[in-house]
């Protein structure tokens, strides 16, 4: 899964609009291969960021579970620890090969 999009569900406070948005935006991005589309490609990327922050907002709200809801600056901090993990790996693998 890209690194940039963040799981949205059962968080308190619940996932806001932008955090919505924000997703499809890194959504539409990774699928269509461009950052910034061009100004003939805007129409469609927006609408396309659009449509998804519509159906992954649906699903949010129509989501259940029985788990308690996830604290975000617990789930930050976990994200920083498998962030360092992955750079120690990274670190070992390039000085093993040199």
């Amino acid at each position: 899964m890209c690194r940039n999009i963040r799981v949205l569900h059962n968080f308190d406070p619940p996932t806001t609009d932008d955090e919505v948005r924000e997703a499809a935006v890194q959504f539409v991005r990774k699928v269509s291969g461009s950052t910034r589309p061009s100004q003939a490609n805007t129409e469609a990327f927006d609408r396309a960021v659009d449509e998804i922050a519509l159906a992954t907002r649906r699903l949010l709200d129509d989501l259940v579970t029985k788990a308690p809801p996830k604290s975000r600056e617990l789930e930050a901090i976990k994200g920083r620890e498998r962030h360092e993990k992955r750079m120690e790996r990274e670190v070992r693998i390039r000085t093993a090969d040199g």
